[in-house]
Formats: structure tokens, C-alpha cells, sequence
């Protein structure tokens, strides 16, 4: 009889145990509904009908060092259910380093959602990989003016942290008054994770993985502080060096480097 009151206690606290460590549904997701995604299914150059690209060397306002090509799979190609964006060291139009901008402007643009990517980011010193968003018509002036939303940045000199803001007149790096939140995911280019962020009249917020991490409240005093009412379109990218990423110099040796992203999933209420 001992024994069976024993076994009896000990499913008890196991039951217990399991129903404390339950994973609590996410309801903020069930009340959005997919409205544009990319599985990456094909093989090849990325999709035209949903990816364009942003080209150039002209160092993108940050003094980056590399050469945006336009489909050229060394930089971007879609591969085993993976799309890679791939930063090579060769020489190129000029540049001792070539990457890929994959953009959907005109092709996905959205006002309020919620915006997954799951990703694997590059390593090593003098990357500096990112997945954000830019004004569709920058219906409030040019860049800071219509805002930017930097779902996740990483700079390979510092490995495992993850950077989420936003850019708006009022509150910007180029004036100190930038808007940011971080989070460490030391395995970030080992392994896969979902950076996203749930974008409504009121607030952005920023995730890694589910976590929440980082808020931006929307003010009501005016657009400088919040041009977030308007259509944005997301951007995959590689830079190499620049003004961040290239703090630390860039480390030749490790190149190339992939960003390899799983899925995009874009959402709407």
C-alpha cells in the first residue's frame, strides 16, 4: 500500500508539473490572417513576382563596402527550401566585396501587421546583416522623415546580439535620439530563429522567437515622431564594413558569409 500511495504522489507532481510548464497559446497571432509570404520552395534566383533588388556601390549613406548585384546567384538563389543572400570578397564594378538587397517595393507593401522571418545570420567581423523595412512613397520626405523599422541587425564584431528600432525625424542615430532595443541569441549563426514584429496604429513592437524585447509607442503629437501610417516594404540585405559594421574592420578570412532565411510571413488583421 506504501507503494502505490508513492506512485500515486509522484504522478500527481509529474501531472502537476506538465500542466505548469503548458505552452500558453499565442493570441495575439490568432486574430491576424496571412496575406503574402515566401516559403522558398523553388530552386534558382529568387522569386521575380514578389523580390526585387536594391543595386549599387555607392556605399548606401553608410560607407559600406560592398557591390549590390541584381540576380546574380553567387549573391542570391533560393536552395533546399532556404533563400541565401551570400557577401563574397572579389573584385566587382569597382568593389573588393559583392552582396545581395532583396527588396519587394512594388511588389509587397503593407500599413499595420505582423511581419516573421526565420532566419540564420552570417559571422564573423565586418558583417553586418539586416531585415527591415522603408516608406513605400515616403509620403513624409526623405529618409528619416517617413520613418525606417529595423526588424533585426546583428554586427558580426559583436556576435549574438540583436538590435531592433526604428528611424523617424524626432528620434534617429544621425541626431542620438535613436529608438532601440537589443536581445542576445548567442547561437544567431548557428542556428534558425523567427525575428518579427506586430506593427499597429498604436505601437511596434519586436520580437526574437516569441520573446518581446524592445516596444515604440506611438505618441499622437505628430508624423516626426510617428510616420508609421503609411505603406512600408521589407528589405533582406548583407553590407559588409560601413559605419557599424565595420567598426571593428573587416575580417577577409571568414568570407563568404550567408544569411540563410526560411520563411517570410506577412500577416494582417
Amino acid at each position: 500500500m506504501e507503494k502505490v500511495i508513492c506512485f500515486v504522489f509522484f504522478a500527481a507532481f509529474i501531472f502537476c508539473n506538465l500542466q505548469k510548464v503548458e505552452r500558453v497559446p499565442d493570441v495575439s497571432k490568432t486574430a491576424y490572417r496571412l496575406v503574402w509570404g515566401d516559403e522558398f520552395d523553388e530552386i534558382g534566383l529568387p522569386d521575380s513576382a514578389k523580390w526585387g533588388y536594391d543595386t549599387g556601390g555607392s556605399g548606401w549613406g553608410n560607407n559600406e563596402l560592398q557591390y549590390y548585384s541584381d540576380r546574380r546567384s553567387e549573391n542570391a538563389r533560393v536552395e533546399n527550401g532556404k533563400l541565401i543572400i551570400e557577401a563574397r570578397k572579389e573584385e566587382y564594378k569597382r568593389k573588393d566585396y559583392t552582396s545581395a538587397r532583396l527588396v519587394t517595393k512594388k511588389k509587397g507593401e503593407w500599413c499595420y501587421g505582423r511581419m516573421e522571418i526565420r532566419a540564420k545570420l552570417p559571422r564573423g567581423r565586418g558583417t553586418w546583416p539586416a531585415i527591415w523595412m522603408l516608406s513605400a512613397q515616403q509620403e513624409y520626405g526623405l529618409w528619416p522623415a517617413s520613418g525606417e523599422i529595423d526588424i533585426m541587425e546583428h554586427v558580426g564584431f559583436d556576435p549574438g546580439k540583436i538590435h531592433g528600432a526604428v528611424h523617424t525625424k524626432k528620434f534617429n542615430h544621425m541626431i542620438q535620439t535613436q529608438k532601440t532595443g537589443k536581445i542576445l541569441a548567442g547561437d544567431a549563426s548557428d542556428t534558425f530563429h523567427e525575428y518579427s514584429v506586430e506593427w499597429t496604429p498604436e505601437s511596434i513592437l519586436f520580437f526574437v522567437d516569441g520573446k518581446n524585447y524592445f516596444r515604440f509607442d506611438n505618441d499622437h503629437t505628430s508624423w516626426e515622431s510617428w510616420p508609421f501610417d503609411q505603406p512600408f516594404y521589407l528589405i533582406l540585405n548583407i553590407a559588409i564594413g560601413g559605419n557599424w559594421g565595420g567598426q571593428k574592420g573587416v575580417d577577409d578570412t571568414i568570407l563568404p558569409q550567408k544569411m540563410e532565411i526560411d520563411y517570410v510571413r506577412i500577416y494582417e488583421k
